[in-house]
């Protein structure tokens, strides 16, 4: 699994389930139920353009494999923000990238970034992770933060819209 958050519910347990005594096991008033992140990969090969003199990719072609693999998980859900925008007059820029580089990617890889969804709520958190195809060879790790913004107030909203938050999360 890439790293990231897990969202999890409590679920009350049904009357009349046995329970075991609380010295001999935790708590099992409640069980929990993990439901799997949305996520999604994308596969490219390495271009020419891409390279610096080392002949390995420039740092900053990885925020363009991010945002590849943003946009495809994203429209998994049938999720458009630039269209979603053009309609209603929210803007949803990205506030915050990070990215860690553990090793290069070179001409030629073929490569996998694998795109999570961390949170919708507040903001749409995205992790990613590039990995060279068929190894176990991680590349970097990275995430993206965008808001909701009220235009052309650009008045920053607290929630992500409801129908955003909807389609996004499970």
């Amino acid at each position: 699994m890439a790293f990231g958050w897990t969202i999890v519910e409590a679920i009350p347990k049904r009357q009349g389930e046995a329970t075991a005594s609380p010295s001999l096991k935790p708590d099992t008033r409640y069980m929990m139920r993990v439901k799997p992140p949305l996520s999604c990969e994308i596969e490219g090969r390495v271009a020419f353009y891409e390279v610096d003199p080392l002949q390995i990719v420039w740092h900053g072609n990885y925020f363009n494999y991010f945002e590849l693999a943003r946009q495809t998980l994203l429209a998994r859900r049938d999720v458009d923000l630039y269209e979603y925008g053009k309609h209603t007059q929210f803007s949803f820029p990205i506030i915050r990238t990070a990215t860690t580089h553990y090793s290069p990617l070179r001409y030629g890889d073929i490569f996998i970034c694998l795109a999570t969804l961390a949170e919708a709520r507040t903001k749409i958190v995205v992790d990613f992770e590039v990995s060279v195809k068929n190894q176990s060879r991680i590349c970097a790790k990275g995430r993206t933060e965008q808001v909701a913004v009220k235009m052309p107030e650009m008045e920053l909203q607290i929630f992500i819209p409801e129908e955003i938050r909807n389609a996004l999360l499970p």
